[in-house]
């Protein structure tokens, strides 16, 4: 015996069997890991930033010229554990998102679509202020290895959406979505 009936005359009253989870698609699965590169490129890209301390203090010192080196190593230190933190909680909810578009959830590839144009909307702003000689009109230092980590988070970025968008793979998450439906209540409670 393999153990308790889930469904048919002699189940349990009330329990019912889980549908199957279906399986993404590959392209769907390689954009799942895609989403999850690019934030981890992103998160590597910040930390180079925070690896910076003199360039840190530097800037603290700028704009509170009245602290003393203790309050400013202090506050350095603190910007980069609340840095860290703040990177390693979006590093989390991109996970979690692109493990949502794995499972075929329309909501999460809409929002990881949004995030994905939102940051190379910035990049590309970021990069014609560094062509067109603005950033450096307004004193704004670019570091070059900032702006690859950029260029190639958003080219990551790029290809993961159009992967979740291709015409192949739209009906994993029309699929999912009939699935995940409740069934319909009918008169009798049935």
């Amino acid at each position: 015996m393999t153990g308790p009936r889930t469904t048919g005359p002699g189940a349990p009253a009330g329990k019912r069997a889980k549908p199957a989870k279906p399986v993404p698609p590959k392209r769907v699965d390689l954009a799942r890991w895609l989403f999850i590169l690019a934030a981890v490129v992103g998160m590597a890209r910040f930390v180079v930033q925070l690896g910076d301390r003199e360039m840190l203090i530097g800037e603290l010192r700028a704009r509170q010229p009245g602290l003393g080196q203790d309050e400013l190593d202090a506050a350095a230190t603190g910007g980069i554990v609340f840095g860290l933190l703040l990177v390693a909680g979006v590093l989390l909810l991109y996970v979690l998102l692109a493990n949502r578009v794995a499972a075929g959830r329309n909501w999460a590839r809409i929002v990881l679509t949004l995030l994905a144009a939102g940051g190379a909307f910035l990049g590309i702003v970021r990069l014609l202020a560094v062509v067109t000689g603005v950033a450096a009109a307004f004193g704004l230092a670019v570091n070059p290895v900032d702006l690859a980590f950029g260029v190639v988070t958003m080219i990551i970025d790029a290809v993961a959406v159009v992967l979740v968008f291709s015409p192949s793979v739209s009906g994993h998450f029309r699929s999912v979505r009939s699935v995940s439906a409740k069934p319909p209540q009918v008169a009798n409670g049935l």
